[in-house]
């Protein structure tokens, strides 16, 4: 036939250049914020693009497109506010027997669905 033997094998295709795949990952952080670099190269390879995960890891150091850290815990008290801010009165109050001071304090509890408020009072 006058050809060469290799030419029936499939040709690799060609592999995407660095900015093409910077170009996708920009393009997928900008969709999903929280993504690191496992989730980005799992997007990477459902778009077709096969990339190494550590490459991926370092173009995105490299081009500053770290995720956005969530936050784990919500703040809850405002200390920054104009209402008035009572002194301690029991300091140096002496305790000889049950009933006489009670302390409370009221705080938010972490559960499944949020928040929740837990009151205490104690007899101290």
């Amino acid at each position: 036939m006058g050809i060469a033997r290799s030419s029936f094998y499939a040709e690799p295709e060609a592999k995407p250049d660095d900015a093409t795949i910077i170009a996708e990952i920009r393009a997928i952080t900008d969709e999903f914020e929280g993504y690191g670099y496992r989730r980005v190269d799992a997007e990477l390879r459902h778009r077709r693009f096969i990339v190494n995960a550590k490459k991926v890891r370092r173009l995105m150091r490299e081009n500053d497109l770290n995720p956005r850290r969530r936050r784990r815990f919500v703040r809850t008290t405002d200390s920054d506010h104009d209402g008035p801010i009572f002194p301690f009165i029991a300091k140096g109050f002496e305790i000889h027997g049950p009933d006489q001071m009670w302390v409370a304090d009221l705080t938010y509890v972490t559960i499944s669905g949020g928040f929740a408020y837990l009151a205490l009072i104690l007899d101290a």
